[in-house]
């Protein structure tokens, strides 16, 4: 019953988290941690009350009904599985980061601060010493009727008085933003431990059906929808009036390019799923006909649903995020090719993006084909952007600024003019190397690469016809996908796009590694 209850809130959860503008205003992204931490509760009510009893007690080897001996228990059990890997890698380095970012906001002495970030404490002492100067100006300026100095002209001042300031001080600039970014980090980790111990997304193919019929029904809708209102003029996003914002799809979300990062995801996971079910259903592998006549009317909706998710990204007018998908879509071509058939590429994904193109031709590619011909301006303004955050990273190299602060502290930075505020750095990694310091994105790096070689060794060692492995494959693609799209966009970082990536995580690591 309660692994029922957790299938059904996690179900909701990859349905709420797109659906409410991406999750990214503050009611929606709470609800979304309030969801994980339920299912982290019935989890662990789980284990402590409804443990399966041979985990308990484990009953003793029978003995022999001949020699009435034990029987050795290693002989009794010729096909008994390899043990599970253990966990406690990714655990600790994923305990890493989290102390790091704890420690951004722990007050410590200023001679500590200024070991650790020299320019943090520079500007914590040059705020501190103007405020206080500024104060005193104000009052002798009530008195004496003269116009006070700027502040920027009491800098040699400030600086001279610094040292002889002492106080406790954090590391990020912004110690509240980082506490709500860090409350998003922990629950995730807890949500992707709590996957990797779940039976229920592990085992047999099957069991995984709802979750991802979910995930490739919310890319439906949100493809669907958005295109809706796109091409019909409406130009809403649920109950935001868009127009002045929309000129592309958006789906739900309130910017194009989260939409395509969140599809990249589900597009690769959805071919999966389908050619998934033709090998459990043990579909022949006589030639496209047959293959053809054995698909049932579950299969052909499937494909149809992942050839409207692809024009839905098509629309999106996403320059990287279709790139991302033409690369996507090279790797799943190739590695779910049959060998059995003797061909070098999935005759199934092939078909199945090029009648997405051909239909989106037929539409109207105008609009999209344009947008790659404005790029030079775009990558100007994000190269600006990128030299500047650069900068951030030179002064805080070791520890960054602190998690979530990219937004207080970058107009310190900007060397250019723009209209509006630059709240992300069009660069997830660039960003998190600000905010984190070189310690913080090693972490995260070495984090990736130890997941993603035990994921290829993982899939390397399923057979050819076994579902799991196109379930982790497609997986695997769109988490690929979506980091290649990172590197000009903020994807990461909007949390239905992070739930999703912590899930596909989970689901490669269960198909691949802690089931063999």
């Amino acid at each position: 019953m309660l692994d029922k209850v957790i299938k059904w809130l996690l179900i909701c959860l990859l349905v709420f988290t797109p659906i409410a503008l991406g999750s990214v205003e503050i009611w929606a992204f709470s609800l979304m941690e309030l969801g994980i931490l339920l299912i982290i509760v019935l989890w662990a009510i789980q284990m402590a009350f409804f443990k399966d009893s041979r985990l308990r007690s484990p009953s003793p080897p029978p003995n022999d009904p001949v020699t009435q001996l034990p029987i050795d228990p290693l002989a009794s059990r010729p096909s008994s599985p390899v043990p599970r890997p253990s966990l406690s890698v990714p655990v600790f380095i994923l305990s890493l980061f989290l102390a790091l970012v704890l420690l951004q906001m722990i007050p410590l002495p200023a001679a500590v601060l200024k070991v650790l970030s020299p320019k943090a404490y520079e500007l914590r002492t040059y705020l501190m010493t103007n405020d206080s100067m500024t104060n005193d100006l104000i009052t002798i300026d009530s008195m004496t009727k003269s116009p006070p100095p700027l502040v920027s002209d009491l800098t040699p001042y400030a600086l001279r008085l610094a040292p002889s300031f002492s106080g406790l001080w954090p590391l990020s600039l912004s110690p509240f933003a980082t506490k709500v970014e860090f409350s998003k980090w922990i629950t995730l980790t807890g949500f992707f431990i709590i996957l990797l111990r779940w039976k229920g997304l592990g085992g047999k193919f099957p069991g995984t059906n709802h979750l991802l019929v979910a995930i490739l029904l919310v890319g439906v809708a949100e493809s669907l929808y958005g295109m809706l209102e796109y091409f019909s003029g409406h130009r809403h996003i649920l109950y935001l009036e868009g127009a002045g914002l929309m000129s592309s799809v958006t789906g739900t979300f309130i910017n194009r390019n989260y939409l395509a990062g969140y599809l990249l995801m589900v597009i690769p996971l959805s071919i999966g799923y389908l050619l998934a079910r033709g090998a459990d259903q043990a579909i022949g592998w006589g030639g496209w006909r047959n293959r053809l006549s054995s698909l049932d009317g579950k299969s052909l909706l499937i494909g149809f649903g992942i050839i409207v998710i692809i024009l839905g990204l098509l629309f999106t007018a996403s320059r990287m995020g279709i790139l991302s998908l033409l690369l996507s879509f090279t790797l799943i071509s190739i590695l779910f090719r049959d060998p059995r058939m003797g061909k070098k590429v999935s005759g199934t994904s092939v078909l199945i993006f090029s009648l997405a193109f051909l239909w989106a031709a037929w539409i109207g590619l105008d609009a999209v084909i344009s947008r790659f011909f404005t790029t030079s301006e775009d990558f100007k303004t994000r190269w600006m952007i990128w030299i500047n955050t650069f900068q951030i990273i030179k002064d805080f190299p070791l520890l960054g600024s602190g998690l979530g602060t990219f937004a207080q502290i970058f107009p310190m930075y900007r060397s250019f003019p723009i209209l509006g505020l630059v709240t992300h750095a069009e660069n997830d990694f660039l960003q998190l190397a600000s905010e984190t310091g070189l310690v913080g994105i090693g972490i995260l790096f070495i984090l990736f690469i130890f997941l993603l070689m035990k994921a290829i060794v993982g899939i390397r060692s399923l057979s050819s016809g076994e579902p799991r492995r196109y379930i982790a494959i497609g997986a695997m693609v769109g988490i690929l996908g979506l980091m290649l799209h990172s590197l000009v966009e903020r994807n990461i970082q909007v949390p239905a796009n992070a739930f999703l990536y912590t899930f596909l995580w989970a689901l490669v690591l269960k198909h691949s590694v802690l089931t063999q």
